[in-house]
This record gives C-alpha cells, structure tokens and sequence, in this order.
C-alpha cells in the first residue's frame, strides 16, 4: 500500500556551496564538506532517489513508478513519461557565485542530448545582505553583442542583477542566461534534467588552478534573446489556503502558509503532489493514517491519495503537474 514517501537526500559537493544544508535544513553533511546541492528527488539516471521510510525503504523511485505506475505519479503523468520521474527538487546553498549559465529548451535537449530541456524556478528561503540574483539581460541584447562581451570576459556587465530577499520567487525559462549569487539559499523545482552549459565562472580556479570547463559554443545556441524577462513572480499568500506561485506545461507550484490545518483534495488532479516544508513543521494525515515530517524534509504523496489533512505552523512548497 502506497504511503507519503521519505528520499535519502544526494548531496553535490559544489565549489561555490557551503554549510547551511545542515545548518538550515537538517542534511547530514560531513564536516569537512563543502555541499552546494541536495537534490531532494530525482530520476535522473545515476541520481535516482532511494525511499527512506516505511516498508518500501531501500526501494529507488524508478523501481516505484515500474510497479506502482499511475498510482504513484499519476495515469496523465505515466502516459507520458513512462518510468521516469518528471521534476527534480533540489535545495541549494550558494555561498559563492554559481557559473553563468543557460539551459536548453525541450527542443535542443532533444536533438543534441536525447533529454529533456531545464526550466526551473527558485523561492528564496534566506540571503545574506545584498545578495544578487542574475536573470536574462539587461536589454535585450543581439548575438553579436553577447558573443563580444563573452570574448572579453563581460558578460556580467550585460546581466540583469536583481537584488533578492527571503520569500520572494522567480521563474526562468530554458534559454535564459542566469546565475545565483553569493549568500543564496534556495528551493528549486525544475523538469528532470542535468543539462547545464556554463558560460562565465568568474574567471576563478579550483584548488588546482584549473578552472572549470566552458561550453560557450553549445550556449550560443540555447539562449533564447528573443525574450526578456519579468522573471519575479507575484506571491499572495492567505493562511491555510495555497497561494499559486507559478504554473506552466511543466509543473504547478503553491505557497501554503499553515497556521493550524487544511484540506486538501486532489480527486481530480491525476498526478503526484510534492510537499517542501522549508519553515516550521507539517503532520499529513490520509485515511489510512498519518506522517510527520520536520523542516527540510521532501514528501512525495502518491496520486491514489486524493485527500489529505495539513496540520502544523509554517510554510510549504506544494508541487504538482496539472
């Protein structure tokens, strides 16, 4: 029988991470780590998440989804991804500036790596004072002008800088050039993939004195200039009712602010929900019983639960695919 589902986080060692996963979020990092990523469930290939509660712990998500198919993800979802999981959560700390970078739509991804295209969007849970978020340009920009600033080392003078505060959320389509600046900690919810062209790393090297590969030929092709922006997206929270963050083709994200319960009903969503309590605590109750689960920690709720009660004091992300 199918239960809210627990992962064992994958921590990424990042040169540009830190200590506030374990810190802020409870993730088991090793002391003389330095961890940037803890990717909170994923199906991709060498990464897949492995159940840590209950009687299907030690089970990976792929194993799940191959015996469980539309119950666990969803009928819509299992038609149309098969044995795959369609998101990959993450929370990331970025204590220095992540590379800048873009993504490749579903179109490229397809044509060049067989995969999926990345877009992703990020609710910031705390900065450090004067963090930046860096999204699209600050006109639009022709290719001709990006590739010289890329030539000469520029680029970031193009960017748009934003400055950023905890509760704020943005959206960043593939195709867009962006980055995430020092002193960042954040969720991520974005499709299944691991594709990632960097195109500035501040001109920093590792402990080596090597510095990190460049892919600018292959981004060159990715960026969509065409488009610009807004990124920041509106946030009207009322407590205990889900405030809609962002919705596209690729996921639906809600902001629920709990004070005390709520009910949820899914009865006509067909798909997985993903909860991410990042402030506070939650207890789910379903007919069959119910679960806690503390700050920092990702649930996956199977499709065939359709109706739940929320009770607790905090916020949480609440992810699904319409």
């Amino acid at each position: 029988m199918l239960y809210p589902l627990k992962f064992r986080p994958r921590l990424k060692k990042r040169i540009w991470g830190g200590r506030l996963l374990s810190e802020r979020l409870g993730k088991r990092v090793p002391k003389d780590s330095v961890v940037g990523e803890s990717w909170e469930i994923s199906g991709v290939d060498g990464d897949i998440s492995i159940v840590s509660n209950g009687p299907l712990a030690g089970n990976n998500l792929e194993e799940l989804i191959e015996v469980y198919m539309g119950e666990l993800v969803g009928d819509r979802v299992y038609e149309k991804f098969g044995l795959e999981f369609p998101l990959l959560i993450k929370y990331i700390d970025a204590q220095d500036k992540l590379s800048v970078q873009v993504h490749p739509d579903d179109e490229l991804a397809a044509e060049r790596h067989v995969d999926h295209g990345k877009t992703e969007m990020w609710y910031i849970l705390e900065t450090a004072p004067d963090a930046e978020l860096y999204i699209g340009f600050k006109e639009k920009l022709s290719a001709e002008i990006y590739n010289a600033h890329v030539s000469a080392h520029t680029l970031p003078q193009a960017l748009s800088t934003i400055r950023v505060n905890p509760g704020e959320a943005y959206f960043i389509p593939a195709g867009t050039v962006h980055s995430i600046g020092k002193g960042v900690l954040l969720a991520e919810i974005q499709q299944t993939s691991d594709i990632t062209y960097r195109i500035y790393d501040w001109d920093r090297k590792d402990a080596q004195g090597h510095a990190r590969e460049l892919h600018t030929e292959l981004a060159a092709d990715a960026i969509h200039f065409e488009e610009n922006g807004p990124y920041a997206l509106p946030i009207k929270s009322k407590k205990n009712e889900a405030a809609v963050l962002k919705k596209c083709p690729y996921f639906t994200t809600n902001l629920l602010d709990l004070d005390g319960e709520t009910e949820r009903n899914y009865v006509a969503l067909d798909s997985f929900v993903i909860y991410m309590p990042f402030e506070g605590a939650l207890t789910v109750e379903w007919d069959e019983g119910s679960e806690h689960f503390r700050r920092g920690e990702t649930i996956l709720l199977p499709a065939c639960i359709e109706e739940v009660r929320l009770k607790g004091k905090g916020k949480i992300l609440e992810i699904y695919i319409e």
